[in-house]
């Protein structure tokens, strides 16, 4: 074992991290002395974009693989002697109608977003219970509290996400581990360009009002999308470092804004319809309500 923990210092493990988000928050805790296992399809990617460090360790790793990912937190394990904090970056987007969408496209996002989580998780979270200790940090989205017309696909696997993310929260709090969904809105990052966006082949001429419109957007808006990478990444630094971590972090504006606008919308329609909602319980229980 060459290294192990010191003081503060944390050591990371980032899936995806040869670029986007990965990558930034790799750069970001080894600038201040932690350690970091990054991963990617191909790991020359990830020295490419961080350069040799003593304290990066850049490994070959899909997701989609759990053999792989076993690997990979045993070899972190050596070098390193713990992992502190899971980050669950890799994922792309589809962009598409539901009905667009065909089976082999929705197994295919589902396999890195979801699937490709769990592999991962599984191989971390058995070092982390046995260290009494750590925090898992899925990336979800805004998309992963309300949906999109166009992202339906993408945003029910953020919503797996989020699920998975409130279940595990409450089965790993007494075992010393915190869970964070963390849910990002538009960034200026490559995640509406051809290299982490995926568009259904299929097109179906009657949404051209809604899922078309929602192309013609995502092109308008690439690369000018308000939220700062560099500032993310940064947060998620604080993020890690709290004692009590949120179960959520919505990070950017246009985040908390749809977080609250649908936040109101439940409310209101539940408030609208709650005549016949609280209407099915047995009578015994509607008395002593």
């Amino acid at each position: 074992m060459a290294h192990a923990k010191q003081g503060n210092n944390k050591v990371w493990l980032i899936t995806g991290a040869s670029r986007g988000f990965g990558a930034l928050i790799a750069r970001q805790a080894l600038a201040r002395g932690d350690a970091v296992v990054a991963t990617a399809r191909d790991p020359q990617t990830i020295i490419d974009a961080l350069g040799e460090q003593a304290q990066l360790l850049a490994l070959k790793l899909d997701v989609r693989h759990e053999a792989q990912a076993i690997s990979v937190a045993q070899r972190a394990l050596e070098r390193f002697g713990r992992i502190d904090v899971l980050v669950n970056n890799a994922g792309y987007g589809l962009l598409g109608a539901v009905e667009e969408a065909n089976a082999d496209e929705v197994r295919a996002l589902f396999d890195t977003n979801v699937f490709g989580l769990l592999n991962v998780s599984r191989a971390v979270l058995p070092l982390m219970r046995q260290q009494g200790s750590g925090h898992l940090v899925n990336l979800s989205s805004v998309g992963g509290y309300r949906s999109y017309a166009g992202w339906g696909i993408y945003c029910a696997s953020k919503f797996a996400v989020e699920a998975l993310s409130e279940a595990q929260a409450m089965e790993l709090a007494p075992l010393g581990i915190h869970v964070t969904a963390v849910e990002p809105g538009y960034f200026r990052t490559d995640f509406l360009d051809a290299a982490s966006l995926v568009s259904t082949r299929s097109r179906i001429d009657a949404y051209a009002g809604t899922v078309g419109a929602m192309r013609a957007h995502a092109a308008d808006v690439n690369q000018r999308q308000p939220g700062d990478p560099r500032k993310l990444a940064k947060a998620m630094l604080t993020l890690v470092d709290s004692a009590a971590p949120p179960l959520r972090l919505q990070l950017g504006s246009d985040t908390v804004a749809g977080v609250r606008e649908k936040n109101r919308a439940v409310e209101a329609e539940m408030a609208a319809w709650m005549a016949l909602a609280v209407s099915t319980d047995h009578d015994d229980v509607a008395a002593a309500a």
